[in-house]
């Protein structure tokens, strides 16, 4: 369980860690627009707007914990608010420090601020002046701290308003230390840290979860996937053994190829038979060889003469005229029509 724990922590502390960053960039490239209220008296603010494309009232009053302007929504709506107080409303304290340390200034004062105020670091938000060297091996800073509730109910105040941010800041001129912040609180919408930080740890839950899945599924795909392999790696090797078997039977796929090839009678085989059979004073014009039978057509000096000659060949037997022999005009001898059966012998003569 505390290992468990131990990793959760560390999760949570990378996703803050990224979702602070994505919404500094964010809000690095998309700043809103700054709205700053300056306490001029009690309770009374004067308005300084960056973007003057609307109307901005001049003043706005803070009655009873509620700021009173008209159309003042429409401003505030957005955009990061910044409360510059007046003096009398923060304490100012002057902090000399060794000049080692400036990098860890904001550590030192959280340390020491209830020497330096009446308040606890849970009661006060401070801000510190940029640090300035007095000579030799020291620095001098201007810490200027107020109570968290007097911050938190200016945030209050214009929360109803939804805006960006919100940032509490006090002028400090006449320390000649310029302005510094004394607390920042950034509204809970689109841009929040901490939210996009769950919504990062569900996303990295949601992923470790799928390529859990992904793998279970892979690996029983990858073994079902075998098993088919191994099935039809049998199936062939039981085929082959089959085949091999039966090889020297009268049934076997070999031996009925042997009998095709023997049987069957070869055009090439008959062409030169036939050749070899008919003389020399007859020329063939047309030739048909289908199944087992051939139908030679020609023109010849003696037609009877070669049923003799076909049937002498042992390629072919009973050949006979399948149409009249005739003789026109125009021919050098009688046109014939002989048919014969082909003897299946797929050996040509010697």
């Amino acid at each position: 369980m505390t290992f468990l724990r131990t990793l959760g922590a560390i999760f949570l502390a990378w996703t803050n860690s990224v979702a602070a960053a994505i919404v500094g960039g964010l809000e690095r490239v998309v700043s809103p627009r700054v709205v700053r209220l300056v306490e001029e008296e009690s309770d009374v603010f004067r308005v300084e707007a960056t973007d003057r494309s609307g109307a901005v009232p001049q003043q706005v009053r803070l009655r009873d914990g509620v700021l009173s302007a008209p159309d003042l929504a429409p401003i505030l709506k957005g955009s990061r608010i910044e409360i510059i107080l007046q003096p009398k409303r923060v304490l100012f304290r002057p902090l000399e420090l060794p000049s080692r340390a400036a990098d860890f200034l904001d550590g030192i004062v959280r340390a020491q601020i209830d020497r330096l105020t009446p308040w606890t670091i849970n009661e006060a938000v401070f801000g510190c002046s940029s640090p300035v060297a007095t000579g030799g091996d020291s620095i001098t800073t201007i810490v200027a701290v107020t109570t968290r509730k007097i911050a938190a109910a200016y945030v209050h105040a214009v929360s109803s308003f939804h805006p960006a941010a919100v940032a509490i800041c006090a002028n400090i001129a006449e320390h000649d230390a310029g302005r510094v912040k004394l607390f920042e609180q950034s509204s809970r919408g689109h841009l929040d840290v901490v939210r996009l930080g769950r919504v990062l740890l569900v996303a990295l839950a949601a992923t470790a979860m799928a390529t859990v899945v992904s793998l279970a599924v892979s690996a029983y795909m990858v073994d079902d996937l075998a098993a088919q392999e191994d099935e039809l790696a049998r199936q062939v090797a039981q085929r082959r053994a089959a085949i091999r078997a039966g090889g020297a039977g009268e049934s076997s796929p070999t031996a009925a190829l042997e009998r095709r090839k023997h049987e069957t009678p070869s055009n090439v085989i008959v062409l030169d038979a036939l050749s070899r059979v008919l003389p020399d004073h007859t020329y063939v014009t047309e030739l048909h060889v289908q199944g087992g039978r051939i139908q030679v057509s020609g023109i010849t000096g003696d037609a009877p003469s070669l049923i003799s000659l076909i049937e002498q060949s042992r390629h072919f037997t009973r050949a006979t005229f399948y149409a009249p022999t005739t003789r026109a005009a125009s021919d050098s001898g009688d046109r014939f029509h002989i048919e014969a059966s082909i003897q299946p012998n797929n050996v040509p003569n010697p």
